[in-house]
């Protein structure tokens, strides 16, 4: 899914200002998070997420992935509408086997070296398999929902990385540079920052972002490999 062009000028400005409010628009899906647990969810039980019982957490994850899910698939639409840029159709023609295929030799390396990082990275910071811990902290079916849940981030996740891409090589015309990264590391990352009360977190989720920008390159822009990727990575 190549990106970039040498249009110039102003056209080339606004082109990537468009592209990049479609990954702050993304972004902004994912916020609404913050919005129904703080704004909504908190004035209606007294008490905040950690203090939630089952069914309080199962219908939290419940409205924010529909949200989640209608607020990506809108930007896509809005996306392909203005743009051109249609991922549903660049996910139909592009398949899984065929985009593993064309990948170098040297691109599967580094994408399994990182990936293997991230999760010796994960391991250490959950002092263990962080999918055993959370299974056996939250149960079966609370587990099922929180992961369910981690999958639609991942999309939003996926969505940010590749809008802030094409934005950033519109402007620069360098396809080398994992930009849509950098955003996440921007965006994701603060959002954790001021959501989870710890810098490091911050920190730690901005360094898996930049991450996350690098393996959706070294896919060749495959969508569903760098899902596949972002989904190891990020929720094992």
């Amino acid at each position: 899914m190549k990106t970039m062009t040498y249009t110039n000028g102003k056209n080339r400005f606004l082109s990537g200002f468009t592209f990049l409010s479609y990954s702050l628009e993304a972004f902004g899906v994912i916020g609404f998070e913050f919005l129904l647990a703080y704004a909504i969810e908190f004035n209606v039980y007294g008490y905040d997420f950690g203090s939630f019982n089952m069914w309080q957490s199962i219908l939290h994850w419940t409205m924010t992935m529909i949200v989640w899910i209608l607020g990506g698939l809108y930007v896509i639409k809005e996306c392909a509408r203005k743009s051109g840029v249609d991922f549903v159709k660049n996910c139909r023609e592009k398949s899984f086997i065929s985009g593993a295929k064309e990948l170098s030799f040297g691109r599967w390396i580094l994408l399994i070296s990182g990936t293997v990082i991230s999760l010796i990275a994960s391991w250490i910071d959950w002092d263990g398999s962080k999918v055993l811990r959370e299974l056996r902290s939250r149960g079966i079916i609370l587990f099922t929902f929180q992961y369910l849940y981690y999958f639609v981030e991942v999309f939003l996740v996926l969505l940010v990385i590749v809008f802030g891409q094409y934005a950033f090589e519109k402007w620069f015309k360098n396809d080398k540079i994992p930009y849509g990264g950098i955003v996440v590391a921007l965006t994701w990352g603060l959002g954790h920052w001021i959501t989870k009360g710890s810098l490091a977190t911050g920190i730690y989720i901005a360094i898996e972002g930049f991450v996350f920008g690098g393996a959706y390159l070294l896919t060749e822009r495959n969508l569903k490999l760098s899902y596949l990727f972002l989904c190891i990575m990020f929720i094992l």
